[in-house]
């Protein structure tokens, strides 16, 4: 059976036509042959969100982005996309948007819910639109703190830069030039006293070896004088000395208390006035025995009497 020409150019012309829809359809994600489910979600900001990127399930793919749309004049964003008719779920599931990178895309993800008082998802459902904070939001989010305490920091340093800057002026600088040369100046000069030091311990080091060797003996003999402190009775000594003072301070007790001779030549008025009387009575009997010892010693060869008795004119009374 021939075709005329008339009749193969049709056929080849609704060809090309059917090619065509099903290839625009391909570029577009949608597949005309596929019986998947319709649904759509309303968000006020999709993020970079684009037809074609694919719609997952637990990280399983099961459909694709079919167009973005929108919805009124708020600028609401109308998100329809598809999934495969074999996994079912509750119509109150979410549709979130996640991921994104610096050189990744966002995808939709269906969180299922099965909640069978809800009923099952049917396409041409609305599903609850949401969004997971992708990775350039967590960087954000840490950074934005970060990047205000770097602010400040920098402020702070720029502060106290001019600070010091205008503090070390030309003569502050000249000051503090000053000072490191004194104390260049101060290093020198102890580094020259440390030579004259090691070169006197250096002349004298037999003296201080000879020194040393006597500060030695002398420990030694404190030590064997704390030795000899150690084996003596200290508690005898000290009884000793106990029992001696314990005397002294009776004998000081019979004193003050007038009892004995002597605590009565110390206390007694009476006994002081009588010794001092007979001392200057004894003291008048020898002055006058000295002045007229005649009138004590009587010697007479033949007998005669002594003449009456005369107080010496030099009495001591």
């Amino acid at each position: 059976m021939k075709y005329s020409r008339e009749v193969k150019t049709a056929l080849l012309a609704i060809t090309a036509i059917v090619i065509l829809i099903f290839g625009y359809s391909f570029l577009k994600g949608e597949n005309l042959l596929d019986n998947s489910r319709t649904f759509y979600a309303v968000y006020s900001d999709v993020e970079g969100l684009s037809p074609s990127s694919e719609v997952t399930i637990n990280g399983l793919k099961v459909g694709q982005i079919t167009g973005i749309d929108f919805l009124n004049d708020s600028g609401d964003l109308l998100v329809t996309f598809t999934v495969k008719n074999d996994f079912k779920f509750s119509k109150n599931s979410e549709a979130q948007i996640y991921g994104g990178s610096i050189i990744g895309g966002k995808s939709l993800a269906i969180v299922p819910k099965y909640d069978a008082k809800m009923g099952i998802a049917k396409s041409g459902d609305t599903l609850k639109g949401d969004k997971e904070e992708g990775i350039m939001e967590l960087v954000n989010d840490r950074l934005t703190p970060l990047q205000n305490k770097l602010e400040g920091t920098i402020v702070s340093a720029d502060s106290m830069l001019t600070a010091i800057t205008e503090i070390l002026d030309d003569s502050t600088r000249n000051n503090i030039r000053g000072t490191f040369r004194n104390l260049d100046a101060t290093v020198s000069s102890f580094k020259v006293t440390a030579d004259e030091l090691q070169g006197i311990v250096k002349g004298n080091s037999e003296k201080l070896d000879r020194t040393f060797t006597n500060l030695d003996e002398m420990s030694s003999n404190f030590n064997k004088f704390s030795d000899t402190l150690s084996n003596m009775n200290i508690n005898k000594i000290t009884g000793d000395l106990e029992k001696v003072i314990a005397d002294f301070e009776g004998i000081s007790n019979k004193l003050n208390s007038k009892e004995g001779t002597a605590g009565k030549l110390i206390n007694d008025d009476a006994v002081y006035n009588n010794l001092d009387r007979a001392t200057k009575q004894l003291e008048e009997l020898l002055q006058d025995i000295k002045l007229n010892p005649k009138r004590y010693v009587h010697f007479s060869v033949f007998g005669k009497k002594s003449g009456e008795y005369e107080e010496p004119k030099d009495s001591l009374k």
